[in-house]
């Protein structure tokens, strides 16, 4: 394993004396021992940064290790708590208050029931537990038998999933049912009858590995298949049948978190944790207002330089001409492909400090992509020579247009999700930082303003692609309006579906998934706009006191060169980079 170092301030001891533990050691010791917490709660994560020591366990899931994870937490802050910032030098009173920040969080989120929900259209335990094997390294006959052995935990994890979502339910935290009329599918989805074909086995679907023997090899596949056969697909349907005979007709009418029990207070909790902001709903609603008509306006002048009469009518044709979509998956995927190579022989002219590690691309689990997003990131990771991957949805062809392509890309691999999380895997700094610190704010803020430097790269050089763009950033303004609109002001979802409709771009499936991913998990798609505006804000005051002084590259390379932070840390940072570049 890769420990980190950390510079200890000089202290002078008395000859023969003991050394006394100042501030310095304190807080080193602690992070220390929250990053081996760390490893041990999340095994799956230690082995994906190259720790082997729980190489064959999968992650208690019980009530109980929820309190005892939060009680770990809560001794933590104290610790933390106790530690002067004052003593600390510059870059370790960041990484106090960033811990402050995740400690405070995660013992205040164990307080609310909603913890109990553990599947919704964004993500279920289920489909993550099928995923395994797509995101841990292969290489050795100990890396296969150490996955099997894990495999053979499944049972006990469904279980425990199936008992979890019971107590859930009894006590009225469940998802809308609006939301849910694919789930039975993602379930049922994961179970193969011939087990070479699940999606459990995948580790052993491809060729052989060099340093594994052949009659090994041959062994290790027959006791996948046994184990999918007789432990894992049996699981998986004795859960899609307790779904349907007890969880399904549990959902809720009101759409709305605010009408579970301590709901309200549950959904001003998560706007503080995904924006990192004290905003109100209030405040966060009028902001979306006020930038869906700016967006709208620029639109309109799209829309007229291309020659169509209105916006509207430019999107109409947008949304139904077929010479916007492809005919095949394949097709899809080759022009995804295509458009990310050109982006990629852009990345230098912005951004000085490249990402080492490689990403590709490959399609989402058939499983699950039809009520799924039009894409997303997967992250890699140089220890154990994983790739990170950007996943394109290739059903409902008829729903993913080619002018959404450019800005799809730019989000969710380069400039944006892959080149700012496999960067905050390299940098000098604590484990726990560049692993376990993600705040939503940043990381999507980040990702959506990497959709706008595709103006600088000239990526969007058509009035559809420019549109496209447009109706992207639309998206994310909406996102505001319609988030705090149904969990703060009781709009329903054919309101939310009417304001898309009038507004965006999104073709109705990309709509419908929104809009479910919206009610499904409350707070989080407020994070993108909020960020990205944050750091416009930022770049604007760069230039402006900079002149001729600022230097693109230098300015990204500057919010980035940090990882993932709260926006005020990413405000304090830049001011003093600012400064820094001034003087």
């Amino acid at each position: 394993m890769r420990r980190w170092t950390l510079a200890l301030a000089a202290s002078v001891l008395a000859l023969g004396a003991p050394a006394v533990a100042g501030p310095t050691e304190d807080f080193a010791k602690l992070q220390d021992d929250v990053w081996a917490a760390a490893l041990k709660t999340y095994p799956i994560f230690a082995t994906q940064v190259g720790v082997s020591t729980y190489d064959r366990e999968l992650a208690p899931l019980s009530l109980a290790e929820m309190d005892r994870q939060a009680a770990e937490a809560g001794a933590f802050l104290k610790r933390l708590q106790a530690i002067p910032t004052s003593a600390l030098s510059p870059a370790d009173q960041t990484n106090h208050a960033i811990l402050r920040t995740m400690l405070s969080d995660q013992v205040e989120a164990n307080r609310f029931g909603h913890r109990q929900m553990l599947y919704s259209t964004l993500g279920s335990y289920h489909d993550n537990l099928a995923g395994l094997g797509e995101t841990l390294p292969f290489r050795t006959k100990a890396d296969y038998d150490n996955y099997l052995a894990r495999l053979a935990l499944v049972p006990s994890r469904m279980k425990a999933y199936g008992e979890i979502s019971r107590k859930a339910a009894r006590e009225g935290f469940v998802q809308p049912c609006v939301t849910l009329t694919r789930m039975p599918d993602t379930i049922t989805g994961q179970i193969a009858d011939d087990p070479a074909k699940s999606r459990f086995y995948a580790p052993f679907a491809g060729q052989r590995p060099g340093g594994v023997a052949a009659a090994d090899w041959a062994a290790l596949q027959a006791r996948a298949q046994e184990v999918i056969r007789s432990q894992v697909n049996p699981a998986y349907r004795e859960f899609a049948q307790l779904y349907a005979r007890e969880l399904a007709g549990r959902c809720r009418q009101n759409i709305s978190i605010s009408s579970t029990p301590q709901g309200r207070e549950y959904y001003a909790f998560l706007v503080r944790q995904h924006t990192t902001t004290n905003l109100t709903p209030e405040q966060i609603h009028e902001i979306g207002l006020k930038e869906v008509a700016r967006i709208r306006a620029e639109m309109d002048q799209v829309a007229s330089k291309a020659g169509f009469p209105s916006r509207t009518a430019m999107i109409q044709d947008m949304r139904t001409n077929a010479k916007w979509f492809a005919r095949t998956p394949e097709e899809l995927l080759e022009k995804t492909a295509l458009q990310a190579k050109v982006i990629d022989g852009k990345m230098p002219s912005l951004i000085g400090r490249l990402a080492r590690l490689p990403y590709g691309i490959r399609p989402m689990n058939l499983a699950t992509a039809p009520g799924d997003t039009t894409a997303r990131y997967q992250p890699g990771s140089v220890e154990t020579g994983l790739a990170g991957f950007y996943l394109v949805n290739t059903t409902k062809l008829d729903q993913r247009p080619f002018w959404e392509i450019p800005a799809l890309t730019v989000h969710e691999a380069v400039p944006g999700h892959h080149q700012q999380i496999a960067l905050q895997q390299e940098l000098a700094m604590p484990p726990w930082r560049k692993n376990l610190a993600f705040f939503t704010a940043f990381v999507e803020g980040w990702g959506l303003y990497s959709e706008r430097l595709g103006i600088e790269m000239g990526i969007y050089d058509t009035p559809q692609k420019d549109m496209g763009r447009l109706g992207y950033e639309m998206w994310r303004a909406i996102r505001l309006v319609v988030d705090t609109g149904i969990h703060s002001k009781g709009w329903s979802k054919e309101q939310a579906v009417q304001y898309f409709r009038d507004n965006g771009t999104l073709t109705e499936a990309n709509i419908d998934a929104e809009v479910n991913r919206y009610i499904s998990d409350p707070g989080q798609a407020l994070a993108y706009k909020l960020g990205e505006l944050k750091i416009r804000e930022l770049r604007t005051q760069a230039e402006r006191e900079l002149g001729d002084r600022f230097d693109l590259r230098r300015f990204h390379d500057a919010v980035l060169g940090q990882g993932s932070v709260p926006l005020d840390v990413l405000e304090a940072q830049v001011k003093g980079w600012i400064a820094a570049e001034r003087g």
